[in-house]
């Protein structure tokens, strides 16, 4: 019985460690531009904000805000993935991998809110998978032109 149990949580831990590694990787992926600023603008959201507040060190930070600001953006993000510029409307592994990823953090994250412990951080690493959500959406309606429709247009026009 005790073998069983470390077996089972030394593999539970290597997944969530093969998650991050992953996961890690794919968010290092290097964009042509910055795509993500037209789909903030377009779309409203939020999660450039928080970044910007948690950089503010000594800034209070608004627990169930925040906890809504990156549900709603990852939301967002996720239906605009699916729906916006693709044409198979489904999401690459790279994406579901992120998505996997975002609510692993996302549970750490009410965590380490519990225990008060490097609440930035986790909050930090939701954003960055957030931009590169962002920066996908850009990118895959830049390289379908609408005439003279820029980014922030088109997803206006949805």
């Amino acid at each position: 019985m005790f073998i069983a149990s470390l077996i089972l949580i030394l593999s539970t831990g290597l997944f969530f460690y093969y998650l991050q590694a992953a996961s890690q990787r794919v968010l290092r992926r290097q964009f042509a531009q910055e795509y993500f600023q037209s789909i903030v603008h377009a779309n409203r959201l939020e999660f450039p904000s928080v970044r910007k507040a948690l950089g503010d060190f000594g800034a209070p930070v608004d627990y169930p805000r925040l906890m809504l600001t990156l549900k709603c953006d990852f939301l967002a993000l996720t239906y605009l993935l699916k729906n916006a510029a693709n044409v198979n409307q489904r999401y690459s592994y790279e994406e579901r991998l992120l998505m996997l990823y975002f609510k692993f953090v996302l549970v750490s994250l009410i965590a380490r809110h519990w225990f008060r412990f490097r609440e930035t951080s986790a909050a930090l690493k939701l954003t960055a998978i957030l931009e590169y959500f962002a920066n996908v959406v850009g990118e895959r309606v830049d390289t379908v032109r609408f005439g003279n429709l820029t980014a922030s247009d088109y997803l206006l026009n949805l």
